[in-house]
C-alpha cells in the first residue's frame, strides 16, 4: 500500500530572488540547449543549473549540481523547512486542443516499493541511459529535484481544499506554455494524516517519471537501511480530476530516404489498413472512433491519409502473448505492423529514437516533414482508462505512448534524501 508523507522540503527562498517563475523549469528530458540557456538567461538561480547540470570548466556535471545546491543554500537562495508538510499545486493550463482547464495535485513523499498490484505501476518502457544519468545526480546531491507525476483512484484532494479556503498562494509562476502555477504549503498534520488516509489503499500509475522512479529504488537499496532515502518526491493527481488530460503523442519518420523502405511501409499500410485519402487539415485523427487509426504523410507532402486497422488478425500475431488491452493500443498496432514490422526497425532503435522523432503538436510533425523529415504518423490520444488498464496488466507501453498536459514544473520543491 502507498505510504505519503509530508516532506521537510528544500525550496526557494521568495524573499532572495525577482520571481518563482524566473526559476522554475520544465522536466529535465524535455530541454534542448537553446532553452536551457534561455532559462537561465532569466535567472542565474534557475533549477536547470542543477537538474539539468552543465560544468562551466567541463569538470563533473553531477559534483557541480551538488556544489551549486550548497551554494545557493549557503547564499539564502534556497531555505529548508524545520516542520513537515504537503504542497498543494493547482495548474490553469490550456491545452493543445485550445480548451482551458485546471489540474490539481498534492506534492510529497512516498515510500519506494517493487511495482506491483496495490503499490505503484509504470506504464511506459525505460531506458538505461536516462537512469544513469538521474542516478549519477541523486548521489551527487542527495535530493530528489523534481517531482514523479503520479495517478491514483479517491479524492485526496477532497482533505487539502479546505486548508486553501480564503489563503492566498506561497507562490504562484506562469510558465512558456502559458501554465499559471500556484503553490500552497499545507503544515497542518491533521490534513497530512487525512491525505495519506485517503491514499492508504490507492495504486498510484506513474504517469511520468519512470526513470526518476526507478532510480529512486536502486538508490534506496544502495544507500541501505531506512530513513529519508526510502521515499520519493511525487505529485499525485485524482484519476477523476477533471483536469486530467492526455494528448497524442506524433512519430516522425527521418531515415527513410531509400526507395525500399517507402515501398514496403506503403505496402504494409495497404495490407494491414483501410486507407482513404484526407486533406492535411484533416490529418489528426483526435476525437477518430475504432481501434488502430492514425493520420498519415510523407515528405511530397501532396495529401494526407487516414489509415483503419482492418487486420486484427495481424495484430495478434505480431503481438503473441500481448493482453487484449495492449494490442488496442495505437502506438503498439503502428510498432508492431508498420515500425517493426515493415521497416525492421528494433525495439532498441525505437526507444533510442534512431530513425524516429517525437512530437506532441500535429503541426510540428508536418512542419518536420518541410523540414527534410520522410514521414509523419499523428496518433489519437490514449485514454486514461486505456492506460491503467494495460498497467493492471502488468505490461508496459511503448515509449512516448502518452502526453499528459501540462508537465509539473520543476523547482517548487526538492525532497532530502538524508
Amino acid at each position: 500500500m502507498p505510504e505519503v508523507r509530508p516532506l521537510r522540503a528544500l525550496h526557494y527562498n521568495l524573499a532572495a530572488i525577482p520571481a518563482l517563475a524566473d526559476v522554475i523549469a520544465p522536466p529535465y528530458d524535455v530541454i534542448d540547449a537553446e532553452q536551457r540557456s534561455r532559462l537561465l538567461a532569466r535567472s542565474p538561480f534557475n533549477v536547470v543549473e542543477i537538474d539539468l547540470p552543465v560544468a562551466p570548466t567541463g569538470a563533473d556535471p553531477y559534483e557541480h549540481a551538488a556544489e551549486t545546491l550548497e551554494e545557493w543554500t549557503l547564499q539564502g537562495i534556497l531555505a529548508a523547512d524545520r516542520e513537515p508538510a504537503l504542497w498543494a499545486l493547482e495548474q490553469d493550463y490550456t491545452g493543445p486542443d485550445g480548451k482551458r482547464r485546471q489540474r490539481r495535485g498534492i506534492l510529497g513523499r512516498v515510500r519506494v516499493t517493487e511495482y506491483g498490484a496495490g503499490r505503484v505501476r509504470p506504464h511506459e518502457r525505460t531506458q538505461p541511459g536516462p537512469k544513469e544519468d538521474r542516478l549519477r545526480l541523486t548521489r551527487a546531491t542527495r535530493h530528489n529535484l523534481s517531482p514523479i507525476f503520479s495517478l491514483h483512484g479517491g479524492d485526496a484532494w477532497g482533505h487539502i481544499a479546505p486548508a486553501l479556503a480564503g489563503k492566498e498562494p506561497w507562490g504562484e509562476a506562469g510558465d512558456e506554455d502559458g501554465t499559471l502555477n500556484r503553490v500552497w504549503r499545507v503544515g497542518d498534520p491533521a490534513v497530512c494524516d487525512a491525505v495519506a488516509g485517503a491514499l492508504a489503499d490507492a495504486e498510484l500509475l506513474i504517469a511520468d517519471g519512470h526513470h526518476r522512479y526507478e532510480t529512486a529504488r536502486v538508490y534506496a537499496e544502495e544507500v541501505g537501511g531506512d530513513g529519508p532515502h526510502r521515499y520519493t518526491l511525487m505529485s499525485l493527481t485524482s484519476l477523476e480530476d477533471p483536469g486530467l488530460t492526455v494528448f497524442g503523442y506524433h512519430r516522425v519518420l527521418t531515415d527513410l530516404a531509400d526507395a525500399e523502405g517507402q515501398d514496403r511501409l506503403i505496402a504494409a499500410a495497404h495490407e494491414h489498413f483501410d486507407v482513404e485519402e484526407v486533406p492535411l487539415e484533416r490529418l489528426d485523427p483526435a476525437g477518430e472512433e475504432g481501434t488502430g487509426v492514425f493520420g498519415y504523410a510523407d515528405a511530397g507532402l501532396e495529401r494526407g491519409y487516414r489509415l483503419r486497422l482492418r487486420d486484427d488478425g495481424a495484430v495478434a500475431a505480431a503481438l503473441p502473448g500481448r493482453s487484449e488491452a495492449y494490442r488496442r493500443l495505437d502506438a503498439a498496432i503502428l510498432e508492431a505492423l508498420l515500425l517493426r514490422g515493415a521497416l525492421g526497425m528494433s525495439e532498441d532503435d525505437i526507444e533510442a529514437k534512431r530513425g524516429i522523432t517525437y512530437t506532441a503538436s500535429a503541426d510540428d510533425a508536418i512542419g518536420a516533414l518541410r523540414a527534410g523529415a520522410h514521414a509523419a504518423f499523428l496518433l489519437r490520444p490514449t485514454p486514461v482508462e486505456q492506460v491503467r488498464t494495460v498497467a493492471a496488466a502488468g505490461e508496459t507501453m511503448p515509449p512516448k505512448s502518452t502526453y499528459f498536459f501540462p508537465k509539473l514544473p520543476t523547482g517548487i520543491v526538492f525532497n532530502p534524501l538524508y
